[in-house]
């Protein structure tokens, strides 16, 4: 419980955001979104099939720019020689603020929850606030670099706990994001963020996407999503990712 109260503690000090969001313009809109859904099927040896959504927005309050994500994805394959099934499930829930000094400073301060069993953790919570810088900015470009001090919490499954002898692991961390998108033509956008949490261990999370407009607010977008941990748990790989082709409506 002391350790929920320090990561509430951390993330009351500010607004919140999310971890990424649609297009926003400083004073064009106070809010923005975008929303995305998408799947695969696939037959023959093995059945599989995955859904992955996601919701992220924006809200402009004068000098403050606050985010919020939602996100979920659940995979299911079954074997067509035994039929059996195996199914995972994952999630994550991101908030951060934004307070801008000017066109380039600014302060933030973010939460960030993340579940996925199939890890050994039950649930992964991050909180973190520092100092934010627009190191490089073009019409149609922009570079962001955020630091700061931070807390990790990691709560183990019942089975891994049993195995483990613990229930959960906390550090605190140094926080870290680079964060790059360019408007490579006048209908697709590249975006490549990287986030990372360095305590007792390496936690660290890439998403490479580009996204192409299909007709009016509607677009197609195709993303690369690798997870690492330094030290995974015994039996466990340090490396997750996910390849993910989208339909994305922004409002």
């Amino acid at each position: 419980m002391n350790k929920l109260l320090s990561v509430l503690a951390i993330t009351a000090v500010l607004p919140f955001s999310a971890l990424a969001g649609a297009d926003f313009v400083e004073g064009d809109k106070t809010f923005a979104g975008e929303a995305e859904l998408g799947g695969t099927l696939t037959t023959g040896n093995s059945e599989s099939s995955s859904i992955k959504a996601r919701l992220s927005m924006k809200h402009e309050l004068g000098n403050w720019e606050n985010n919020y994500l939602l996100e979920a994805l659940y995979n299911e394959n079954t074997d067509s020689d035994d039929g059996s099934t195996t199914e995972n499930e994952s999630y994550q829930a991101g908030f951060q603020g934004n307070y801008r000094f000017d066109a380039r400073n600014y302060t933030f301060a973010n939460a960030n929850y993340y579940r996925d069993p199939s890890t050994g953790y039950d649930y992964t919570l991050t909180a973190s606030a520092g100092y934010g810088y627009r190191a490089y900015e073009t019409e149609a470009t922009f570079l962001d670099l955020e630091v700061g001090p931070g807390y990790l919490y990691q709560k183990l499954t019942n089975e891994e706990a049993a195995l483990q002898g613990v229930s959960s692991e906390d550090s605190v961390v140094a926080h870290g994001v680079v964060n790059f998108e360019s408007k490579i033509s006048e209908n697709s956008t590249f975006k490549q963020r990287f986030v990372a949490d360095y305590g007792d261990k390496l936690l660290a999370r890439s998403e490479t996407s580009l996204t192409a407009n299909i007709i009016g607010a509607l677009a197609m977008k195709l993303s690369f999503v690798v997870r690492y941990d330094e030290k995974p748990l015994d039996g466990k790989k340090s490396t997750d990712t996910e390849t993910n082709m989208t339909l994305l409506y922004a409002f």
